[in-house]
């Protein structure tokens, strides 16, 4: 890649061409090069030039900011000791009226970890759009060394309890992982039964790569789930509130009735 080539004998939409025509900045030059080129964009005579360097600018100081927020949740694994195979294990649907708590978790080879392998923009994924959580699924299960997937259903819910369920789609999706872990990070608590090394971390979906990556794969599997109950009961809303009781959802059971896959623990309230 020329880039020596002069901005001034260009037109700006060759200049803007030029540029769009750079896929990923970031990678593509050194940070001497890139200082090169933004500073001619911000000398050059013309104004929309020189905007289109603030905007390069903006976008390349965004994304550096970007790698030091994700490079600590990496390093926030690495800070409990020197183990290789850490996980993050995470929940999602503890408190939904109806459908499954699932739980993932999603293993890394913390030695193997280099700045282009960085899964930007991960974190709770609640924080994140539907069409980023679906993007950053996709991918977390691509870098990953392993990731388990485990949920119980409403029926498991009712007869044995929410705090029981949960502990256990913990246990189940690290034992089921086909590397086993050095240590295991979970969300909130720790695991009740987990033979191996198991730290709990609060908030952890914000502070451990790990864990929000668990939350994100967890959290697109449980939607996608309900967006499939939705088409089978279309009256609840649930590709709107995926199973939550929301004033909706309150409001169709009273009308409608409960479906099977309501956790009935959950409505006495609602069906008094």
């Amino acid at each position: 890649m020329n880039f020596s080539v002069d901005f001034s004998s260009m037109k700006y939409k060759e200049v803007k061409e030029y540029i769009l025509s750079i896929e990923d900045i970031e990678n593509v030059f050194n940070d001497g090069e890139k200082e090169n080129i933004i500073n001619r964009l911000l000398q050059d005579k013309r104004k929309t030039v020189q905007k289109l360097g603030i905007k390069i600018s903006k976008i390349l100081e965004s994304k550096e900011k970007e790698i030091q927020r994700v490079r600590k949740m990496y390093d926030f694994d690495r800070s409990f000791g020197d183990f290789r195979y850490v996980a993050g294990v995470d929940e999602v649907g503890r408190g939904p009226l109806a459908g499954p708590i699932v739980a993932a978790a999603v293993l890394f080879d913390s030695k193997l970890v280099e700045d282009k392998d960085l899964i930007l923009r991960a974190n709770d994924s609640k924080k994140l759009s539907i069409s980023c959580r679906k993007e950053l699924s996709l991918i977390i299960k691509e870098r990953a060394l392993a990731y388990r997937i485990i949920a119980i259903d409403n029926n498991q819910i009712d007869e044995k309890g929410i705090a029981w369920c949960n502990n256990q789609v913990f246990l189940e999706s690290c034992a089921g992982l086909t590397t086993k872990p050095d240590l295991v990070l979970s969300d909130g608590y720790r695991i009740k039964n987990y033979p191996d090394l198991n730290e709990f971390v609060i908030k952890g979906d914000t502070l451990s790569i790990s864990i929000a990556c668990a939350s994100i794969i967890a959290k697109v599997y449980r939607d996608e789930l309900m967006a499939e109950y939705h088409e089978k009961y279309p009256n609840y809303g649930f590709d709107r509130n995926v199973g939550y009781g929301t004033q909706e959802h309150v409001l169709a059971i009273k009308k409608f009735g409960i479906i099977p896959i309501h956790r009935k623990s959950f409505l006495t309230r609602i069906l008094e």
